[in-house]
């Protein structure tokens, strides 16, 4: 072989083993930069279970005292249906007392509004009521209604 041909194969082997070099160069750093990810995202996901945790805690401590399940029960009677589906899974005395007096309050007024005259009467007689008893609710107290607050939590025990 000519000199020139030995300098040119030694030239293309000096070219490969330098692509070789970088070929393993560029893997080393992208098994290094996916290592990184790696445990960037291991961090992440325990970021987030923490957050997760963190945010059923406080949702369990928001619906454990029954305010808002109280609160709720307030507010028409799809709200009362809502109050007592939230009551029934974490079922504490003070949203029972408020679902009751709801209930109460709901049956007097259908009663009521069958009768002419009363009606009207009856209707401005539970609006007091119910804000009477919003207020209660408001400020954490378990006050019956004036009309049948105590008669309700005897008759509607159940709920």
């Amino acid at each position: 072989m000519s000199d020139d041909n030995k300098d040119l194969g030694n030239d293309l082997n000096d070219m490969l083993d330098d692509a070789k070099d970088n070929a393993r160069k560029a893997g080393d750093k992208i098994s290094q930069k996916a290592n990184e990810f790696s445990d960037d995202a291991k961090e992440f996901g325990r970021d987030a279970k923490r957050a997760a945790d963190d945010f059923g805690n406080d949702a369990k401590e928001v619906f454990s005292d029954g305010k808002n399940v109280a609160i709720i029960a307030h507010i028409t009677f799809i709200g009362w249906i809502i109050a007592i589906v939230m009551n029934s899974s974490n079922k504490t005395e003070f949203g029972s007392f408020y679902i009751r007096q709801m209930l109460g309050l709901v049956l007097i007024a259908v009663v009521s509004s069958w009768i002419p005259i009363i009606n009207l009467i009856m209707w401005l007689v539970l609006l007091i009521a119910w804000i009477m008893s919003i207020i209660a609710a408001l400020g954490g107290e378990m006050k019956p209604t004036f009309l049948f607050g105590k008669q309700f939590q005897e008759w509607f025990k159940g709920l």
